[in-house]
């Protein structure tokens, strides 16, 4: 692995990653509201 440019990008990279964690386990915000798909959720975090 060639790692991180930068401490920001990976702090970035990392929190996306914690965040679709947080949403597989139901503990993201739009995953207590609805029954979104892991994908709609994500889109919903992307616009």
């Amino acid at each position: 692995m060639l790692g991180f440019k930068s401490r920001t990008v990976a702090s970035v990279i990392l929190g996306g990653i914690e965040m679709v964690h947080m949403m597989r386990k139901g503990q993201a915000k739009y995953a207590r509201s609805s029954r979104l798909s892991l994908a709609e959720q994500f889109s919903i975090l992307a616009a």
